[in-house]
């Protein structure tokens, strides 16, 4: 059954007879290598008619192929006019030629020149993607063009897997998707064998009758005995033109005006740019992969190493706060000596009732400790002694978990009593035997258990608090520790807000009773905010880090993607004849580097997130939030498009000639 042809063309009839369809006047074209100048076309002046067949035809080196970029728009004039339609051509910008060539011309080139990881169908509907078709219309009209032409059972087949003369029908029905006004095919059967070669011939021959203007560039007389008119050219001059010659059953074409808009939205392009970048990225797997997992390391590793950070801050500054952040430190020692606080004999327990007097004062409670041999029965365990008063609890903000504490009258009367930290009532009382009214030795004094602490933990200094036994301070004086001075003062302020000015009247009290600046006053809430600082330090350190390798990741990115645009360099060629704007190559690398960096992201977030549980099982502390998350991933997109973009933008840059004729 003959094909039915109609569905091939979108052309229009027209008058018989009008102005050149194309013309060139006095046209030259110099290459420059360097400072070396090559002029291989050298005034060349032609006129082609709607509805044409016409053969150019050279040796090799006489500047066919020139001549066939300039009349395809693919390369411009050194010298000259080029006008399609009666409008002046040679000087319009990139786009506006890429919108001329999708509009009014198709290529039919010698090795097909398809894509190679896009099927038949995919191939076809290229050019309308550029011009902003639908979708749905745009497959539909490449499926009827390539069933026209035989191949209806190979729509999804790729290039590799179709034969020569298939994947020129391809070529060809590609070429016919925009309507194909002009038709320049490069040498069409130079690939093909005699058999294919001659069905691609038949189906020029159709069109031109159909009304599409066809220009061939061969070197065969064979071929060109086809044409209604052949030229010949040689060593860059035209050396035979028999004139315009339209057979009379050709049916003239009006090609529509030439529109220099641009259609398609945004939108509707990104996406095409996203299926686009998917196809590319599955084409080359393994390489897919190397790029993503630097992405996702850099990402993991903020995403992990900020957990780490904020969580080391966190428990930091849950730890100051749990012992209060109202509350001052008296230590003796003149705020500049390095000396250990327990060998400094400047405060006493007068000091902390003078203290305790002053306004927005709670309460201040004087501190002795040292070492102590604690025994019940046959239990010998060594611990801290911590001599205070009743106010200790409160002050410090710590309950008891069962008993009570020792009262102000205990105290005053130098009472044998004892409360015991968790640490030791564990040690001294295992087997959960209950220690309330047992008696043990402290070193050779008999004290009762009255009380034991609840759990506190280790202190900012990461001494284990609860591995200690307190005792009123009187007691402890005379018949423990021998001495009456104080290791340190705690004071807990009424309102916090006025801590500092607290502080200072602490400071003007005891320089009063001391006649000279013998201590220092530790601000909690000054400790707290020094801790946090030095841990947003250390968090940002680590970040820092972390973020070198996402910056080594964007830097493989780039490596990827320039590599990707020299490997494509042809495939850019491709897309720019068939009419993609800058933009369109500019979107579709830029595309292909963020889904990288996004798809790494998002992979790199669940492993940093993972990473992060993994560490907090293993007891370290994590704060997991979502701005460490959400700064990783921003940090990931922005990666991929800095360095996306440059890739992007030497492709976009390619000169559609060069880009052909690359390998």
């Amino acid at each position: 059954m003959k094909p039915d042809y109609s569905v091939l063309s979108l052309v229009h009839p027209g008058p018989e007879h009008g102005p050149p369809l194309i013309e060139l006047e006095n046209v030259t074209k110099t290459y420059r290598r360097g400072d070396l100048a090559v002029e291989v076309l050298h005034g060349v002046s032609l006129s082609i008619y709607a509805g044409e067949l016409v053969a150019i035809i050279g040796p090799s080196g006489s500047g066919k192929t020139s001549l066939m970029n300039i009349l395809g728009c693919l390369d411009r004039p050194t010298t000259g006019a080029y006008r399609f339609m009666g409008e002046d051509v040679s000087g319009l910008d990139t786009d506006a030629l890429s919108h001329l060539r999708r509009d009014a011309f198709g290529f039919v080139f010698q090795s097909y020149n398809l894509i190679s990881n896009a099927t038949a169908v995919e191939n076809v509907e290229v050019p309308a993607i550029y011009s902003g078709v639908s979708p749905q219309s745009r497959h539909s009209r490449a499926q009827t063009l390539l069933g026209a032409l035989g191949l209806a059972e190979r729509l999804e087949h790729r290039p590799n897997q179709l034969s020569g003369g298939q994947q020129q029908r391809v070529s060809l029905a590609r070429a016919l998707m925009n309507g194909g006004r002009i038709l320049l095919a490069d040498e069409p059967t130079g690939a093909l064998d005699s058999a294919s070669g001659a069905e691609v011939m038949a189906l020029l021959r159709e069109l031109s009758s159909r009304g599409h203007t066809i220009i061939l560039i061969t070197h065969s007389d064979e071929i060109a005995a086809h044409a209604h008119r052949v030229i010949e050219i040689k060593d860059g001059r035209i050396v035979r033109d028999p004139g315009p010659r339209v057979p009379v059953d050709a049916v003239s074409v009006h090609p529509a005006p030439f529109k220099n808009d641009s259609p398609g939205s945004f939108f509707a392009d990104g996406l095409e740019a996203a299926k686009t970048a998917a196809r590319a990225l599955r084409a080359n797997l393994f390489r897919t992969a190397l790029t993503l997992l630097g992405i996702v390391i850099g990402v993991a590793a903020v995403i992990a190493m900020l957990a780490v950070g904020n969580g080391a801050k966190k428990a930091v500054v849950d730890q100051i706060k749990a012992m209060g952040t109202n509350l001052l430190l008296v230590r003796p020692g003149s705020p500049n000596r390095r000396v250990s606080s327990g060998s400094i004999t400047t405060l006493v327990p007068e000091d902390a009732e003078a203290i305790a007097r002053l306004p927005n004062v709670l309460d201040a409670v004087p501190v002795q400790t040292g070492p102590v041999a604690a025994r019940f029965g046959s239990t010998d365990y060594p611990t801290g002694i911590v001599a205070t008063w009743s106010g200790h609890p409160t002050v410090y903000r710590w309950p008891l978990s069962r008993g009570t504490f020792f009262s102000n009258a205990d105290v005053k009367n130098y009472a044998t009593v004892a409360v015991l930290g968790q640490t030791v009532a564990n040690n001294l009382f295992p087997d959960g035997v209950d220690p309330i009214g047992k008696y043990i030795l402290l070193n050779n004094l008999m004290v009762q258990v009255i009380g034991v602490l609840g759990p506190k933990g280790a202190d900012e200094d990461g001494e284990d608090q609860d591995d200690n036994v307190f005792v009123p301070h009187t007691t402890a004086s005379v018949q423990l520790l021998g001495h009456r001075h104080l290791h340190h003062i705690t004071i807990a302020v009424d309102n916090e807000a006025r801590i500092d000015e607290t502080e200072g009247a602490v400071k003007a009290l005891l320089k009063e009773r001391h006649h000279q600046v013998d201590f220092r006053v530790k601000n909690r809430a000054a400790t707290i905010e020094a801790a946090t600082e030095a841990q947003n330090t250390l968090t940002l350190l680590l970040g820092s880090i972390a973020a070198v390798s996402l910056l080594v990741g964007g830097i493989g990115v780039m490596n990827i993607m320039l590599v990707s645009v020299t490997e494509r360099t042809r495939e850019i060629g491709i897309r720019m004849a068939i009419g993609a704007r800058m933009r369109n190559i500019l979107q579709q690398f830029l595309t292909e580097a963020l889904a990288v960096s996004a798809l790494g992201g998002l992979i790199g977030v669940g492993v940093g997130i993972a990473a992060a549980w993994a560490f907090r099982a293993f007891g370290m502390p994590v704060q997991l939030s979502l701005g460490p998350v959400l700064l990783a991933f921003g940090c990931a997109f922005i990666t991929g498009l800095a360095f996306g973009y440059m890739p992007a933008r030497k492709a976009a840059r390619v000169d559609p000639a060069v880009a052909l004729a690359a390998e």
